[in-house]
């Protein structure tokens, strides 16, 4: 029987999501993208689960899209079927938290789709790039805008406009990712910080990454209000009057996601 070309994996309540190409690469092809949106949605919706990791079989998270399909589309069909908008980005949507967990080459799409989650832990192996100039293309998926955000306009301009690889340890030292982590310790260590995120307060987490966010889109006192308000709605949460008497009894916490 064949392998689906992604996998979702329930590990206590965390989602592992596999994509699962390794003889392409893991490129983004639309059957791959419809299944990943497919299993991101699945980890949504279910109550179970509080925090996905995304990562990707054989020595790829995602080498970029697939150039052998892209090749032929005209601009009237990229246009028409909403490319890359119509299925490429679940992971943007999901209020639940998405960890990448990157074990080899991103690039292009690939560095995109991991920048597109809420954080990256890679592997001492992984690469990362948007060599899409090379073939004469352009980032379409939030490569110029995301990884100038990440990293500061000069090294994206660089990174853009060369195709030039980036190292697992450059890319912690410009911030792309959080932490770097022998390769064969990844997955283990993403799924702990996975659950260990899923098993605190769902709303908390939510309105915290809904901050987190907020702040890339307005100005500082605009995020700051926006916070704030969020801060004072958790006064009215049970996890809230949980959290703080079980802080004053010195005791784990039993939250109930409401």
């Amino acid at each position: 029987m064949k392998e689906p070309i992604v996998r979702l994996e329930i590990r206590g309540p965390v989602g592992l999501i596999t994509l699962n190409r390794p003889e392409a690469l893991n490129a983004l092809s639309t059957e791959l993208m419809d299944a990943l949106t497919d299993a991101l949605r699945k980890c949504e919706n279910d109550p179970a689960i509080g925090c996905m990791v995304l990562t990707g079989q054989g020595r790829a998270f995602a080498a970029g899209a697939d150039i052998k399909e892209m090749a032929n589309k005209t601009y009237a069909e990229a246009y028409s079927e909403n490319f890359i908008t119509r299925n490429w980005e679940e992971a943007t949507r999901c209020r639940k938290p998405v960890i990448a967990a990157v074990n080899g080459l991103a690039l292009g799409g690939g560095c995109e789709l991991a920048m597109m989650c809420d954080f990256i832990l890679c592997a001492d192996t992984a690469r990362f790039g948007q060599p899409e100039v090379k073939v004469g293309v352009m980032p379409g998926a939030g490569g110029t805008q995301r990884l100038s955000r990440s990293i500061g306009k000069s090294k994206a301009m660089e990174m853009c406009l060369t195709g030039r690889m980036m190292s697992a340890d450059e890319a912690e030292r410009c911030g792309l990712v959080s932490r770097v982590l022998p390769a064969d310790e990844l997955i283990d260590e993403a799924v702990r910080v996975a659950t260990q995120i899923a098993e605190l307060s769902r709303p908390m987490i939510m309105m915290t990454k809904e901050a987190v966010d907020r702040s890339f889109e307005v100005p500082l006192s605009e995020g700051v209000r926006f916070e704030r308000r969020l801060a004072h709605t958790t006064f009215a949460l049970e996890d809230h009057k949980e959290g703080a008497a079980a802080f004053a009894e010195k005791r784990k916490p039993n939250f109930h996601h409401r």
